[in-house]
């Protein structure tokens, strides 16, 4: 029988209508990789590295907690299956997309691979993770760097405004 992992995934639209794109991306996740434990509230930002591609519309962010029997592997093939059949084309980085699925955090396990680094290499680099995921995953620790993600916000220098989306 396989493992069941705790996983944290971060949900992100800035294109379309993002609240459905968001709940589709659920119901996918759901439907795919595992039983949704957790749902944290929806929130807008700035799209990060705005500078390079002008003219972006703010994303919604959201994180969720999955359990699941899958292995890293399967979960991120199964995630950019699912990006794609909500829509989105891959062009450049930071680009507008309709919606991005990131593992953040597996666990209190450390996975390296050549596609693949979890945690999430600039997780705590970024408002529009750690607000979300500190709603849910508050007092988890941070693998690698040990420390729980709400210290991990209260020591990010990421400029960018978070806010709760009111729909």
């Amino acid at each position: 029988m396989s493992k069941l992992s705790k996983i944290y995934l971060i949900l992100g639209s800035n294109l379309g209508n993002r609240v459905e794109n968001l709940k589709r991306a659920q119901t996918l996740i759901g439907e795919q990789i595992g039983k949704i434990q957790q749902v944290s509230r929806l929130y807008e930002s700035e799209p990060w590295g705005k500078s390079k591609i002008p003219n972006q519309s703010d994303f919604l962010n959201q994180a969720i907690e999955v359990s699941t029997v899958l292995t890293p592997q399967n979960v991120l093939s199964k995630i950019l299956n699912i990006e794609k059949e909500i829509g989105r084309v891959r062009t450049e980085k930071n680009a507008p997309r309709l919606i991005d699925i990131d593992i953040a955090l597996w666990g209190n396990e450390i996975i390296k691979m050549p596609d693949l680094t979890i945690p999430h290499p600039r997780l705590q680099e970024r408002n529009f993770v750690l607000i979300p995921l500190m709603e849910i995953a508050g007092e988890d620790l941070h693998p690698e760097l040990q420390l729980p993600i709400e210290e991990l916000y209260f020591n990010c220098t990421d400029p960018l405004e978070v806010s709760i989306f009111e729909d």
